[in-house]
């Protein structure tokens, strides 16, 4: 009987040293997409280098949350590019100068911001933490090591520069890692820990982002006006499909603040109507006027609600 128990004590603690000596990744994997549906148009994010403000300055923790960023937008169906800090530094300063006057507008407002983009999105890694959690037991010890970050992030409409989402979210990821005896319990540094975390907390950034987009209309101008038919900018990519409703505004006068003498915005005017007839490809498209005259380049569409 002592004999039998005695194999049963070893089977015993072979399966604990069999089961316990293995480290596990805890949580669950975001996948390089996202939970929330996005059907609108395929805009273009112009996406800004993360800063790095975490206090210990995390070597590369800003350039890694860019990647993952990039990987995200991707996946969501929208197109991100690369734009760099002074790019925008010197856009935004034009679109000041031909607000308060001091620059004339010309044929080219820089309000409506670069060539093909739509939006922007920048931000900072304010925080990033690891630590050790453990838990002993009578034949199994086990460690988790923990990282959180904190990311600050903004979406821009290039077109205005003003931010339509501002946000600061939190992300974690943890890393399991047991033995029995003692044996195996120790947890080493894992890079993969930061990228868990950093894309958590991405992931849930993406989301919040779609789901404001899906609430903005689709605004596009007119690139040209051939008797009855204009072309605008809208394309395949805006995917707004061939029999759509669009109205035609005109900006009107700047509407100043008196305070601070930038502009508000203008007034606008709806002047015409438009269906949508054809895309020329990606960018371009072709609508027939059903009401209105005297439209021009640079007038603004809009899709009308039905």
């Amino acid at each position: 009987m002592k004999q039998q128990h005695f194999r049963s004590a070893v089977a015993f603690i072979g399966v604990v040293l069999a089961l316990g000596c293995c480290n596990v990744m805890a949580g669950e994997r975001k996948p390089d997409g996202v939970g929330v549906t996005y059907n609108g148009p395929t805009y273009t994010i112009a996406l800004i280098k993360f800063a790095n403000k975490t206090p210990s300055k995390v070597l590369g923790i800003g350039e890694a949350a860019t990647d993952i960023l990039r990987t995200h937008l991707k996946a969501a169906g929208l197109e991100p590019v690369d734009v760099t800090e002074d790019a925008l530094r010197e856009q935004d300063e034009l679109i000041r100068l031909q607000q308060t006057g001091a620059v004339k507008t010309g044929k080219k407002n820089a309000a409506e911001g670069f060539e093909a983009i739509d939006y922007r999105v920048q931000g900072a890694v304010t925080s990033y933490s690891e630590a050790e959690e453990g838990s002993d037991m009578l034949f199994y010890q086990k460690k988790t090591q923990v990282a959180r970050v904190v990311v600050d992030y903004s979406l821009i409409d290039i077109a205005t520069g003003k931010s339509i989402l501002a946000e600061s979210g939190m992300g974690e990821w943890r890393k399991e890692s047991g033995g029995a005896l003692g044996f195996g319990s120790r947890s080493t540094a894992d890079s993969g820990l930061r990228d868990g975390a950093l894309r958590d907390a991405l992931f849930k950034a993406l989301e919040k982002m779609i789901v404001k987009l899906n609430t903005v209309p689709y605004q596009s101008r007119i690139l040209l006006v051939e008797n009855q038919t204009v072309v605008i900018k809208a394309g395949e990519k805006s995917k707004l499909p061939v029999g759509t409703k669009l109205g035609v505004y005109r900006d009107g006068q700047d509407l100043i603040d008196p305070e601070t003498g930038r502009s508000l915005g203008k007034r606008e005017k709806m002047i015409g109507e438009l269906i949508l007839t054809s895309h020329q490809n990606d960018r371009i498209s072709e609508a027939g006027i059903t009401f209105g005259s005297g439209l021009q380049s640079g007038d603004i569409v809009r899709v009308l609600k039905q």
